[in-house]
């Protein structure tokens, strides 16, 4: 018998938006098998202002009440969206957790009533990368036990988290009864705080984007266009780019989603091979991946860089895509079906290999190592750490 009687989850990451969220994929295949509630992201009086937010104003200012979502026959999904609060990420550390203290009273108390409502009165508390919130909520919500999920290293995510993040990580980490990491890299790194440290990759939502695949077949790319899918930062390589754009001018390139790295509109934008594409919902990319030949992962080679396990590269492979990937990270799993260069001559000479590695074997092999890796095996794989969580899971005893 679970000891739990459901998870909350409590994010760095809204539920809504233009590309796909690890976080999402993982609770919404959760609920196959336990109810969920998703508390959405905390939006503070700045994103009001400067209209940072996926939600309406009357849902941040007053709360959302719980919506339902449509998990096709699982357990109970809810997504709650709390009231707005006090930015505070600004403040120095004693001013910053002074108030803090004030967004979580606030936070907890309707958290409360909203379990109570739904009748969750022992949860498994799944923080999701917000570390800040989960330490002075250790305990408040009558848990059972409590899991950190880090998808990313905190120190190097820029100051909107890594100023008072680092910090609070730490600490959070000792206290916590588990951490789950998404790449081998953090799960070494995060282990050294807390011994009950495992490893779950990202995945891919493999029926989805496996719908590319199928429109391929049907209308065939007309000419080579090599892909980036996501949002476009300081972590692409623009001179590789810059310098595969130049090189290959019979190539296409596109980048698909939000740019948020303005080099990269100022280098490549006046080449007539470079489309840059706004961000679409996730049921729209699949007739966008149909055109493209090639997904691509440019990536610096840095310490940020080496702890991701990007979502793209099993997104890709599901379409059926041959890849060409910066050695960023540890990548072994894909051995012998990706490519990996470092340089930009090496790049450009990958992604000519790839453009020519169309045989139905090769794509069939790309297909099959997306579905193995796909988001409902690794809810099996999170499920898997649960159960190592004496606090959160207890096989009944005979009578």
């Amino acid at each position: 018998m679970k000891q739990f009687d459901s998870i909350v989850c409590i994010s760095q990451t809204s539920w809504k938006g233009d590309f796909q969220k690890a976080v999402v994929q993982l609770m919404t295949e959760l609920s196959a098998r336990h109810r969920v509630l998703f508390v959405d992201y905390l939006y503070t009086i700045k994103d009001l202002v400067t209209g940072r937010k996926e939600v309406s104003t009357k849902e941040l200012l007053f709360g959302n009440p719980l919506t339902k979502i449509d998990n096709q026959g699982g357990e109970d999904l809810y997504v709650w969206s709390p009231p707005i609060i006090l930015p505070i990420n600004w403040m120095d550390d004693s001013a910053h957790d002074r108030v803090l203290q004030w967004n979580i009273n606030r936070l907890v108390g309707q958290l409360r009533t909203v379990l109570k409502k739904l009748g969750m009165h022992r949860p498994l508390v799944i923080n999701a990368y917000n570390p800040v919130i989960g330490l002075p909520m250790l305990g408040k919500l009558n848990e059972c036990a409590t899991l950190y999920y880090c998808f990313d290293e905190i120190s190097a995510a820029g100051e909107w988290m890594s100023k008072h993040g680092t910090r609070y990580e730490e600490a959070y980490i000792r206290r916590v009864d588990a951490v789950v990491t998404t790449s081998e890299t953090l799960r070494q790194d995060k282990s050294t705080l807390q011994p009950q440290t495992f490893c779950v990759k990202n995945g891919a939502n493999f029926d989805l984007f496996n719908q590319a695949r199928l429109l391929a077949q049907q209308q065939p790319p007309k000419k080579p266009v090599v892909g980036y899918l996501g949002s476009a930062d300081n972590r692409v390589n623009i001179d590789i780019m810059e310098y595969c754009a130049r090189t290959m001018p019979d190539v296409d390139f596109q980048f698909i989603g939000e740019v948020h790295e303005p080099l990269l509109i100022q280098r490549l934008g006046h080449y007539p091979n470079v489309t840059f594409i706004p961000p679409h919902q996730p049921v729209d990319l699949p007739p966008l991946l149909a055109q493209l030949s090639v997904g691509i992962i440019p990536f610096v080679c840095n310490r940020h860089t080496y702890t991701i396990y990007p979502l793209k590269i099993n997104e890709y492979l599901a379409a059926g895509l041959s890849v060409v990937s910066t050695p960023f990270s540890i990548l072994d799993d894909f051995d012998g079906v990706i490519e990996l260069a470092d340089t930009p001559d090496q790049f450009a000479q990958a992604l000519r290999r790839a453009l020519a590695d169309t045989s139905p074997s090769r794509v069939q092999q790309r297909v099959a190592m997306a579905q193995r890796n796909s988001w409902p095996e690794r809810a099996r794989e999170f499920e898997g750490v649960i159960q190592q969580m004496p606090k959160a899971w207890r096989q009944e005893q005979p009578v």
